[in-house]
């Protein structure tokens, strides 16, 4: 009897250590997937305020170009340039005469 009893008490050691090494091993794996997961959702929040400001900046880009495009047209236009010409370059037709006024 004294055998069976210290052949069931060493299987249950044995169990035991068994069951604290997996619980180890488990510990350790949730452990680590908890870092991965962390990391990763730190690389997508840069990843996204970074795609945030390149998105910004297409807009930006997207406003300017409209921008040039309404400009090219108006230059197509004899009115407008005159207009500008008048305006910028202090330009006057064939027997008009300028007025400045004194400031």
């Amino acid at each position: 009897m004294a055998t069976a009893r210290t052949g069931k008490s060493t299987a249950q050691a044995g169990t035991k250590r068994r069951l604290r090494i997996w619980l180890l091993f488990v510990v350790m794996f949730m452990l680590w997937a908890s870092y991965t997961l962390f990391a990763q959702l730190d690389s997508q929040r840069e990843a996204e305020s970074k795609l945030d400001e390149v998105q910004l900046k297409i807009q930006v880009a997207t406003k300017q170009m409209e921008d040039l495009k309404l400009q090219i047209d108006r230059l197509n236009d004899p009115e407008y340039i005159q207009q500008v010409a008048r305006r910028d370059q202090n330009m006057i037709k064939p027997g008009e005469k300028s007025i400045v006024v004194g400031e």
